[in-house]
């Protein structure tokens, strides 16, 4: 059975716009993309009482603590969400988070805007992280 959360979770993004690329109701999970914002593949996950947002940015072939300073000076900047690394080190990845009991379209929207201002702003910086060391 559809959780009520899932359910409404899909109707905000459909709603907003976005492209549903994966959806596995079971495990509560939406795959979700929106190219004109730079949003691809972001993972929603309603895991009680939390809903998990995260977002794939990129790769570092040469993580050095300069780079992490600036993802970390960076992060006082991001309205919602933040840049975190997964368990390597050398993934970075948008994260956010919203707890689904009080779910709303406008504190999701809110989320999704955050997500597509820093990718704008600072999407070039991004790359040249991808880039630096290759």
């Amino acid at each position: 059975m559809t959780s009520p959360h899932f359910t409404l979770l899909r109707t905000y993004l459909l709603e907003l716009g976005f492209d549903i690329h994966h959806q596995d109701e079971a495990a509560d999970l939406l795959v979700v993309s929106r190219p004109e914002l730079g949003i691809h593949n972001l993972v929603l996950g309603c895991g009680e009482p939390l809903l998990i947002m995260e977002q794939y940015l990129l790769e570092l072939p040469a993580p050095n603590c300069a780079v992490y300073q600036r993802l970390l000076q960076k992060n006082r900047d991001i309205i919602h969400g933040a840049f975190v690394l997964d368990e390597s080190g050398l993934r970075v990845i948008y994260r956010d988070t919203l707890q689904l009991d009080f779910l709303d379209r406008a504190a999701l929207e809110a989320v999704l805007n955050s997500l597509a201002l820093v990718l704008s702003e600072f999407g070039d910086e991004l790359i040249e992280f991808s880039k630096a060391g290759a």
